[in-house]
């Protein structure tokens, strides 16, 4: 965690798309239509088969969930993706971001152990944030949904 910043007390679990509860899963889906919908202002088709086939970290606060991020399996490359991570307004600059993507990363170790990279689509306003946690760009930026991205990997 940053210094100065206010210390955050969140419980982290990582579950299965199956496994998630209907009142999770609701509260996650929200969350992200929350930030990257209406804060963002951007229409774009958020909930996508890729959830399906994936693992969703949450970030607890009490029993609100204040943090998501999705985990998707390596590919034929030995690459996994770590997308969707959103933390509610409610929480930022009190180091959560940072502590979820740790968490993330953590569990796709754990997940899937033989997997040689992590990959991500970034915002291009936090492309530090992920550069501070050892990402690395790829390429030039590029626009995804309207809202310019650049993609990011992490060797493991």
């Amino acid at each position: 965690m940053t210094s100065g910043l206010p210390a955050v007390r969140c419980d982290m679990t990582c579950t299965f798309f199956d496994d998630l509860s209907v009142g999770s899963l609701y509260a996650l889906l929200r969350l992200r239509s929350e930030v990257f919908v209406v804060e963002q202002d951007c229409v774009y088709q958020d909930m996508d088969d890729a959830d399906l086939s994936a693992y969703h970290c949450l970030a607890l606060s009490g029993d609100a969930i204040v943090g998501v991020s999705r985990l998707l399996p390596p590919d034929m490359q030995g690459c996994m993706s770590i997308g969707r991570v959103v933390v509610a307004s409610s929480h930022r600059s009190m180091g959560l971001g940072r502590m979820l993507m740790i968490y993330s990363e953590d569990q796709s170790r754990r997940l899937w152990p033989d997997a040689r990279l992590i990959h991500l689509s970034a915002q291009v306003y936090i492309r530090g944030f992920y550069e501070s946690l050892g990402y690395r760009a790829i390429g030039d930026s590029y626009l995804e949904d309207g809202i310019p991205h650049i993609a990011m990997e992490k060797r493991l």
